[in-house]
């Protein structure tokens, strides 16, 4: 069977090569590989999110849900210094890129690349932020949200870009339907960029 980015342990060759991008304002060269979402470029719905949206400037602990080869996660840290960022992940290689791809901008103390279950119980994000894995299908796909979206500070937010064409809107109603009240904040290049928060579960 063919490798997807979402494979657990790819048994593709690991050929690495290293991709540049510029992310609110900072030149980054990340080192990918094959077997990994995005290898070639930094993922045109990805920069749309970073783009649509503001960096973060106060510290807290965020979420990056399938940081692929951790750029988000690196941005995250680098532009919020006081920041601790779990990087999660359930490709392995993909964990791997994500720790050397922090190291490199010299943030990999504060950035946790980890599967999802090495992630602490007891643990809560005062932000999320993910270009999600549509192709998972809808079923798991909700439950992946539903699963860390429930692990959401009552005052935090998620923010996350979809394909226009692969539910973006379908989506946006559905977690307002499920409790976290969800806008549309940017639209660019077919993606759609929303931000759910924790209000109607936490009501004041």
């Amino acid at each position: 069977m063919a490798d997807h980015y979402f494979s657990a342990e790819p048994g593709s060759a690991d050929v690495r090569r290293t991709v540049d991008a510029r992310i609110w304002g900072r030149e980054y060269t990340f080192t990918t590989a094959t077997g990994v979402f995005s290898r070639d470029r930094l993922d045109i719905g990805t920069a749309v999110l970073l783009r649509e949206v503001d960096p973060p400037r106060v510290g807290g602990t965020f979420l990056d849900l399938g940081t692929g080869y951790g750029p988000i996660a690196c941005a995250l840290a680098l532009e919020a210094p006081e920041a601790t960022v779990w990087a999660v992940d359930v490709n392995t290689r993909a964990l791997e890129l994500t720790a050397v791809n922090a190291e490199a901008a010299g943030v990999g103390d504060r950035v946790r690349a980890v599967l999802p279950d090495d992630v602490p119980a007891d643990l809560r994000f005062d932000q999320i932020w993910s270009n999600p894995a549509i192709h998972i299908g809808k079923p798991e796909l909700h439950k992946m949200l539903l699963r860390w979206l429930a692990r959401l500070a009552p005052d935090g937010m998620a923010w996350f870009v979809v394909s226009k064409n692969l539910g973006g809107d379908s989506l946006q109603r559905w977690l307002t339907e499920q409790g976290y009240p969800c806008e549309r904040v940017g639209s660019a290049k077919g993606f759609r960029v929303l931000r759910a928060t924790n209000a109607g579960r936490h009501p004041s």
